[in-house]
């Protein structure tokens, strides 16, 4: 078998985004030819120009960063894959094995080919401190990060509305919804908090009162083991769910309802809670129905110790296999 390829990791300032798709444009449009396969580009276009449109009615503090972005490239996807958010998750916060710190263990799943494969690690020098984002060349938002010295956080996709109930029809009704809402969306709200947040307890408040654009659900893990919260979101209500938990694709908070996401959301939030929070590379835990045919990326992070351990994963037949060499970093 041949060796797999590291992670790549990058030292990067505060545009990151810009800067990642200026050292890895080759992995850059390998994962758009991917994630775009089979949509024409008139069509990529017109959904380019919905989503600029809709940054620009928000007055996005990031669409100055993705026209660069946009033109660097200089092919159509920029715009959509930038403000895209179509994915399950499963997330747990709980105490190291030692009971010294907390940590957080998370799966990535997301239907996207190359995700996996295409996948580094960037080590930003932010206002309130470095962090390390796991992410590709070019994207905006945060969904999966570690702050050394002050948390990790990561972004499920939060249930679907059922106001027709049918999928289908109530995804179109979401999505229209979601054009007509002026605030940041969830994957740039995490990203300003790893940017601005100096405290476990500074991002909390943040990630539960800083109004969002779409539904979404935040795991976060401070320094302390008790520091460990899943924070579930709709627009501009917030449930914070405080101590050990695991989140996957449903809501917790009695009386929330909505389509759940991903495979055996469920299921994959029974097993989450069992799991080891060990920083071992070898993830022995990952196993169905957390690992499934859409598993892109597996994580550890403790930000006490400034400790992460990652592996890509892609597709192999109806589950995924690693893609990618495990990556451990410490800072």
């Amino acid at each position: 078998m041949q060796p797999l390829d590291p992670i790549p990791v990058h030292d990067v300032g505060a545009a990151y985004p810009l800067e990642t798709l200026g050292l890895e444009t080759a992995r850059a449009n390998a994962l758009i030819d991917g994630a775009t396969r089979g949509v024409p580009r008139t069509a990529l276009r017109a959904l380019d120009a919905v989503s600029r449109r809709w940054l620009a009615k928000q007055d996005s503090v990031h669409l100055g960063e993705i026209d660069a972005i946009a033109a660097q490239l200089g092919r159509p996807g920029a715009y959509f894959l930038s403000v895209n958010y179509e994915w399950g998750c499963t997330c747990r916060v709980a105490p190291s094995p030692e009971g010294t710190s907390a940590r957080l263990v998370r799966v990535l799943d997301w239907v996207t080919h190359g995700l996996g494969r295409y996948v580094i690690a960037a080590r930003v020098a932010g206002a309130a401190g470095p962090f390390v984002t796991l992410t590709w060349p070019g994207y905006t938002g945060v969904l999966q990060a570690m702050a050394p010295g002050r948390f990790s956080a990561a972004l499920n996709q939060a249930p679907m509305r059922r106001p027709l109930g049918q999928f289908h029809l109530d995804w179109a009704v979401g999505r229209h919804r979601v054009w007509r809402m002026p605030h940041l969306t969830p994957a740039h709200l995490l990203r300003e908090v790893f940017e601005t947040a100096p405290s476990f307890a500074d991002a909390k408040r943040m990630l539960a009162e800083r109004p969002i654009s779409t539904p979404a659900i935040f795991s976060l893990a401070g320094l302390k083991p008790a520091e460990t919260a899943v924070i579930e979101r709709t627009e501009d209500e917030a449930r914070v769910h405080e101590g050990i938990n695991a989140a996957a694709n449903h809501w917790q908070t009695p009386g929330w309802r909505g389509h759940t996401r991903g495979n055996d959301s469920a299921g994959r939030a029974r097993q989450m809670h069992c799991v080891s929070t060990a920083l071992d590379p070898g993830f022995g835990w990952l196993i169905p129905p957390v690992l499934n045919w859409n598993t892109r990326l597996a994580m550890v992070a403790d930000a006490r110790e400034g400790r992460l351990i990652a592996q890509g994963y892609e597709v192999a037949g109806r589950t995924s296999t690693p893609a990618t060499a495990p990556l451990e970093l410490s800072t």
